[in-house]
């Protein structure tokens, strides 16, 4: 796209007295929007020439004079140069605080986020998984689509972020890239790491995201009710990857351990508590918090059948834990011969933890939490909600039957 641009030396003000020197201004017009500098130098209106922009008269005052202004305008040029060149979305105001900070580079959206995820790659299993900073690689990936389908730019200057940049980047998820409305606004909560990144370092003036109001949409999350578990736990299967991939999910369902925490479980975190039980001690990978969780009869006995497993021996792992990709996969095989419709995953046993072997049989929702290692209880509240939700359905079943026997007893 190309940008008009003009520069135009003019004096600030005028001054009645004789021979007092008044100001000289420098107006840089880019597509009629305008920005204006001092260049530090003053001058007797008399020996200005308004119409060339320049110092009167060919004597050594004003030959250095007008050297000086040809100076300014070369560096000027030059700096609109490189941002053409650099196929850049600039305003004038970008080339005057280019040219104030001496040719110092404006902070770009793309090359801000590179940086940032660049840091973070460095501190991955010290203070992020590799699962966020995946995320963050995502984000980024899709801002650019973003600026080249709607910009048709590379980069752009992180502070011509706005709120129409934020709201039309989140349409773009959601039509682009067929995002459900959650998915969406977790890239852009992403982003506003990034741009607060910016504000904080003075790289924008004005926070775009202030009046930008995120709101996620409430999603049941699915658990295997205590038919469904008892099924899937007493399940005869052929194969030893089936064996390993259910007995590693019904572990998970009895300790609330996510996949890739129950993946780096060593015999180092199996500890005996001062009663004599075992617990599991650990550190959550997600959240960094300390996780102190008593080792129930089912999981101490999958435990057990693993102890002398090569892969348990070989490695000092608990489990012989297979990748996520393929335990997932073969879940949905599981699934099916257990004749469970849900979408079985290795997060949807943290959820039956949560539910159906802790809330269900009376674990305080606090107990619940401090298991699961959550931070903020309104987390783990969540799951009380599916459990009043069962209730409900519960009652309203039975309600139904209580008025199906008292319309009985009265047509007798």
């Amino acid at each position: 796209m190309s940008l008009s641009f003009t520069q135009l030396f003019y004096l600030k003000g005028k001054h009645s007295e004789k021979f007092v020197k008044v100001p000289i201004y420098l107006r840089l017009t880019v597509n009629g929007e305008r920005s204006e500098l001092s260049i530090s130098k003053k001058i007797d209106p008399e020996k200005w020439n308004a119409r060339t922009g320049r110092m009167r008269g060919a004597n050594l005052e004003s030959i250095e004079f007008n050297q000086y202004l040809d100076t300014v305008r070369n560096k000027i040029n030059k700096i609109h140069q490189r941002f053409v060149d650099e196929e850049r979305l600039f305003t004038a105001r970008d080339i005057k605080e280019a040219y104030l900070f001496k040719g110092a580079r404006v902070k770009m959206l793309v090359q801000l986020f590179e940086e940032h995820n660049s840091q973070m790659e460095k501190l991955i299993d010290v203070e992020f998984a590799l699962g966020t900073f995946k995320r963050y690689t995502t984000t980024k990936k899709h801002i650019e689509e973003f600026l080249l389908s709607e910009y048709r730019k590379t980069d752009i200057p992180v502070r011509d972020v706005d709120l129409k940049f934020i709201r039309g980047f989140e349409y773009f998820l959601k039509v682009n890239k067929e995002c459900n409305h959650n998915s969406a606004l977790k890239y852009v909560n992403n982003f506003k790491k990034i741009i607060r990144m910016a504000v904080a370092n003075d790289w924008i003036a004005k926070d775009p995201f202030y009046n930008y109001k995120v709101q996620f949409k409430t999603v049941e999350r699915e658990y295997l009710t205590k038919q469904e578990l008892q099924a899937l736990t007493e399940k005869e299967l052929t194969g030893k990857r089936l064996n390993v991939v259910r007995d590693m999910f019904v572990f998970c369902c009895y300790t609330g351990l996510s996949y890739i925490d129950v993946q780096k479980l060593t015999p180092n975190n199996i500890v005996r508590h001062i009663d004599g039980s075992l617990w599991i001690q650990a550190q959550r990978t997600k959240t960094h918090s300390r996780l102190g969780i008593p080792i129930l009869p089912t999981a101490l006995e999958i435990m057990d059948k693993y102890e002398n497993h090569p892969r348990v021996l070989r490695e000092e792992c608990v489990l012989p834990v297979l990748s996520n990709q393929k335990s997932n996969a073969y879940l949905k095989e599981i699934a099916v011969l257990c004749g469970i419709k849900k979408n079985l995953t290795t997060h949807l046993a943290r959820h039956t933890f949560a539910t159906t072997v802790t809330l269900s049989n009376g674990v305080p929702i606090e107990t619940v939490g401090k298991l699961l290692g959550h931070k903020n209880l309104r987390t783990t509240q969540h799951y009380a909600k599916i459990i009043n939700k069962k209730v409900a359905d519960d009652m309203q079943v039975l309600k139904e039957k209580l008025k199906i026997v008292s319309d009985k007893q009265g047509t007798v």
